[in-house]
């Protein structure tokens, strides 16, 4: 009777993984075991499609267009990762501090561009940035000044950070007011009883408090850095002489396989990026490991 129920227990379980078992088989594992296995041959002039094993690795690691495009990414992360947590810090606190006049209508205006597909934030904000007919150019022309190439070789990473910033800085402000919510009440009252005004509860209790959440959203922010393709796909139509078809690697990839039917190669650079992020997170979660152990000790 007993193992007649555990059994059922089991096969119960198993109906509940089972549907994201397959799904997650066949939408990851499948396409990830089918990438690892196709960077490992190489589309041969003569004698067509041939096994070369890490022929097309050790050609990522002296491509200078990937160089360049992950140097280009890692510029985009250094200027929009600390200001968009920056900012959704400071937002989240504000509203959570309950001091903030029509909260609720700040917080749906700071998350509305969030809602707004990428592909439609680049085109708006590539259209402002034009120094002929955008509102940055003609704001400068009306000034008298002449007009920024907002799109040119130095500002477009900055550029297309701004993006990033505008959307997303909505999307992290929840994770941080949801990770706000879950402090106990008690401590700030306890805090208000020693005294304590807003900037002290802040520094004191919710900004230890919010770390988890600080280091899930710059897990977030990281992986989509990395990934950063949308952006310039779309500004490399009005820039098509600063953004090239190797600006960043998800580009590079791209048009390797779309453009220039190097599927291999493609392949090769897309697993290569993926032990680049994985890498990446490693990073970021180990020297934040160690400052939380050296600010406890």
């Amino acid at each position: 009777m007993h193992r007649e129920k555990r059994r059922r227990a089991k096969l119960t379980g198993w109906w509940f993984f089972g549907p994201f078992a397959l799904v997650f088989i066949a939408t990851v594992i499948v396409p990830l075991a089918y990438a690892l296995g196709l960077s490992g041959f190489q589309d041969k002039f003569i004698g067509g499609l041939q096994f070369t094993g890490l022929g097309n690795y050790v050609k990522v690691l002296t491509d200078p267009a990937l160089v360049a495009g992950l140097g280009r990414v890692i510029l985009f992360m250094a200027i929009q990762v600390p200001i968009i947590l920056l900012l959704a810090l400071l937002t989240s606190i504000a509203i959570d501090s309950g001091k903030l006049h029509f909260s609720g209508l700040f917080r749906i205006g700071i998350f509305i561009p969030y809602a707004i597909p990428t592909v439609v934030a680049a085109l708006m904000w590539g259209y402002l940035y034009g120094d002929q007919f955008g509102l940055v150019g003609q704001f400068f022309t009306g000034l008298g000044l002449p007009a920024p190439d907002l799109l040119s070789k130095d500002l477009a990473i900055p550029s297309m950070a701004n993006i990033s910033i505008w959307q997303f800085t909505g999307y992290n402000m929840l994770i941080f007011y949801a990770g706000l919510q879950s402090i106990p009440r008690e401590l700030y009252e306890a805090a208000a009883i020693d005294g304590a005004g807003e900037f002290r509860k802040a520094w004191s209790i919710k900004l230890p408090a919010l770390m988890p959440s600080v280091l899930l959203a710059l897990f977030f922010s990281v992986i989509g850095g990395i990934q950063l393709f949308t952006e310039p796909s779309i500004l490399q139509v009005l820039a098509p002489t600063t953004i090239s078809n190797d600006y960043t690697p998800a580009l590079y990839m791209y048009n390797l396989a779309v453009k220039s039917g190097q599927f291999e190669y493609a392949a090769a650079v897309a697993v290569f990026m993926g032990l680049v992020t994985i890498a990446g997170v490693l990073i970021v979660q180990i020297v934040l490991a160690r400052r939380s152990r050296k600010a406890l000790a």
